[in-house]
């Protein structure tokens, strides 16, 4: 009985179902996480959200997909449904009657919710909250009311953010042969997801994470940023304060606002002979290698770690790297009790067991709030990457102030990166063509090869609009009205 005690209910339940077949760890914690939000065990009750989003470049690619593979299971007792990232279900399609009366009987339905925190441990659930496939068979479901079904489900991300976007699930009977299931439900995400890339307006596929973990070393002269606007300062104040108390902080911002680079500026200020790692979230496939790689240096005094975007944690690592936190508070001595940090884009975005153990959350302003960084930063990238110092020309600094950098420093960073690749002194031709467009719209390739040879042509020496346009082989009306559609702004023009 002893043994049992510290069993959740739905654990002892599948013990007196199941004897000796093993649990794995997923499933187990997503059985807790179930428990924790007060989900029954005995019916389901989901969210009914009503309208869904139709509108999407993910539903309409998912949607494309799954038609496609309906119509070669049209004979098979098989659902396939579309959900958004909250576990919404977007859309449904199933050809047997049975199956589509049974699953409304559970409210598995479009408009209805159906993440663990609506529904319990479940197939889209459990892929969504864990950010990676997830097959999740008949007594595996928290709720009995599921347990005549399997299901199988595949999240599904932007291909050029990376953002966590929805997920394909496909539901069947759980005495029908599942083995396949999971198999097509990734295909049909990675089919939707290719699909998105192609009709995303000639972006660039976004990397895998990797879990990268790399230092971030105290030992060049120019290793901080220069002295900044008082928005940041007041920010790596806060963060200093914070870390001098030994208090465990979050700082949130717009990606590329610069985290991870005001975590490092504050460690340096309090720890300088100190070392920071900073841990970038892992391929969930990895998160198991990725979190023995780092946490045994947790215990090092002199080390502290900062582990960036949060948000992006498979639910049970965000559970497991709590539990670690935990621990090494609890052991530590002295001053350096809470070694680490954390960074996400919003406060609410952490996740809840990481979240608890936050003493205070520090806010990174984005770029266009703090337009006096623009150029002390242009030109301290700019040093950085060439070796020495680089000096813009006025043209050079009124594009960079003008523009409103969406991609916040890291974009900043990137252009004048490829500035400098062409000398020492940046003029406004050195510098890319999206700084001088204010469009509001992704651009197809083709627009966007069009806008870079109008800004070519314009920012020529001598260049008018007339000249520019012979160039181009455009009738003046034409490029005007092509300036206007990209948002072109030249630098002196107005």
């Amino acid at each position: 009985m002893d043994e049992q005690a510290h069993l959740s209910e739905r654990e002892q339940l599948a013990m007196a179902r199941r004897g000796a077949t093993a649990v794995t760890t997923r499933l187990s914690a997503s059985w807790r996480r179930s428990e924790s939000y007060g989900v029954s065990l005995d019916a389901v009750n989901p969210v009914f959200a009503g309208q869904v989003d139709d509108g999407s470049l993910f539903y309409e690619c998912g949607q494309e997909v799954l038609r496609g593979l309906h119509a070669t299971l049209a004979n098979e007792p098989i659902s396939l449904m579309l959900t958004d990232n909250a576990g919404l279900v977007l859309s449904r399609m199933c050809n047997e009657s049975a199956l589509l009366q049974a699953l409304d009987r559970v409210y598995l339905a479009p408009g209805f919710a159906f993440s663990e925190r609506e529904a319990g441990t479940n197939g889209l659930g459990l892929a969504l909250a864990d950010r990676t496939p997830s097959l999740v068979r008949a007594d595996e479901h928290y709720c009995t009311g599921l347990w005549g079904y399997t299901c199988a489900a595949v999240p599904v991300t932007d291909p050029t953010s990376g953002s966590l976007v929805g997920s394909v699930n496909l539901t069947t009977w759980s005495r029908q042969s599942d083995d396949l299931l999971l198999a097509l439900a990734q295909m049909a995400a990675g089919h939707t997801s290719a699909l998105m890339l192609a009709r995303s307006r000639g972006a660039q596929a976004r990397s895998s994470p990797r879990g990268e973990v790399f230092r971030v070393a105290p030992v060049e002269r120019d290793a901080s940023p220069p002295a900044l606007s008082a928005a940041w300062r007041t920010a790596l104040d806060g963060a200093a304060a914070a870390l001098a108390d030994d208090r465990v902080i979050a700082v949130v911002g717009e990606p590329g606002a610069g985290k991870t680079a005001l975590l490092a500026a504050a460690h340096r200020r309090v720890r300088p002979n100190g070392r920071v790692l900073n841990a970038r979230p892992p391929d969930p496939r990895d998160a198991e290698s990725w979190l023995a790689l780092w946490t045994p240096e947790l215990g090092k005094d002199r080390t502290s770690v900062v582990v960036g975007r949060v948000d992006g944690l498979p639910s049970w690592v965000a559970a497991e790297l709590a539990g670690i936190f935990e621990r090494v508070a609890a052991a530590g001595s002295g001053h350096h009790r809470r070694p680490f940090a954390l960074t996400a884009e919003t406060p609410e975005a952490i996740p809840a067991p990481l979240r608890e153990l936050v003493d205070e959350v520090v806010a990174v302003p984005a770029l266009r709030y703090r337009p006096d960084d623009v150029l002390p930063l242009a030109r301290w990238f700019a040093r950085r990457a060439r070796g020495r110092e680089v000096r813009f020309t006025p043209a050079a600094t009124r594009a960079l102030a003008a523009y409103h950098w969406p991609g916040n420093a890291a974009q900043l960073q990137q252009v004048a990166r490829e500035a400098v690749t062409r000398g020492d002194v940046v003029d406004a031709r050195h510098l890319a063509a999206e700084v001088f467009s204010g469009a509001t719209r992704r651009l197809t390739r083709i627009e966007t090869i069009e806008r870079d040879e109008i800004v070519r042509c314009l920012l020529e020496p001598g260049a008018t609009v007339n000249r520019a346009a012979a160039d181009l082989g455009m009738s003046r009306a034409t490029i005007y009205r092509k300036i206007t559609q990209y948002g072109i702004r030249m630098p002196g023009r107005g």
